[in-house]
């Protein structure tokens, strides 16, 4: 980014990306800690989860206050506006990855163990796709990449295929055994948690690609120019 003329100004655009990238963690390892206290079981695992969604709640007020500040005191332009709109967009959607993170964690106590229930050994690979979206989302917002951003967008017809055949096998699974029906139709709802992540990754991803080029995503570039996501 260009030097401005007035230090403040990048001093607080410099503030205002530290903010995003430390929210941006927080989020990861709430999806991250919530997948595993739900394959192992650990209810206190889960419990630290939601408290620390928390966190990711006053980071995000503590971004919108200083984004507003910035826009009233500098009159940013071009790409300096550019970057602090997508600040603003982009903590609202990790904000909402740390609520779905905290809707896996509340559904551990829901679920049986992993012995007794063998659909839950589906969803670590699920989860693992849609943790590295996160990842990379927020790698890619750190180093200004539109081409791993680009790959983040990619990357979402993947999870998009793998929550269709969790659901495809979970149906299943409670027609075969209707005393799990509890269990599947909360595990359900975690992989559909997990898809949903996957879409906010996405959303980042198309905001720091944007905010990096000025221009929207062409269908032949998500589809890596031959009509066929690579």
């Amino acid at each position: 980014m260009a030097e401005h003329t007035v230090k403040a100004f990048d001093s607080e655009i410099g503030q205002l990306r530290g903010l995003i990238a430390e929210m941006g963690g927080l989020a990861e390892v709430a999806v991250r800690d919530a997948i595993e206290a739900l394959t192992r079981h650990d209810e206190e695992m889960a419990h630290k989860v939601i408290e620390n969604d928390r966190k990711i709640d006053l980071l995000e007020a503590e971004i919108d206050k200083l984004a507003i500040r910035v826009i009233a005191l500098r009159a940013p332009m071009a790409d300096d506006l550019r970057d602090i709109i997508a600040a603003l967009k982009i903590s609202g959607v990790i904000e909402r990855i740390g609520d779905y993170s905290k809707s896996i964690a509340k559904r551990v106590g829901h679920i049986e163990r992993q012995g007794k229930f063998e659909p839950l050994t589906l969803i670590p690979a699920m989860a693992e796709i849609a943790q590295g979206m996160v990842r990379d989302a927020l790698n890619a917002y750190g180093a200004r990449d539109a081409e791993l951003a680009l790959e983040v967008v990619r990357r979402d017809e993947k999870l998009d295929n793998f929550y269709d055949s969790i659901f495809r096998n979970l149906v299943s699974h409670m027609i075969e055994n209707p005393a799990t029906i509890s269990s599947a139709a909360h595990l359900l709802f975690v992989a559909r948690s997990l898809e949903r992540i996957g879409d906010h990754a996405t959303n980042v991803a198309e905001m720091i690609y944007f905010a990096a080029t000025g221009l929207y995503f062409s269908d032949r570039e998500v589809q890596g120019g031959d009509g066929d996501f690579a």
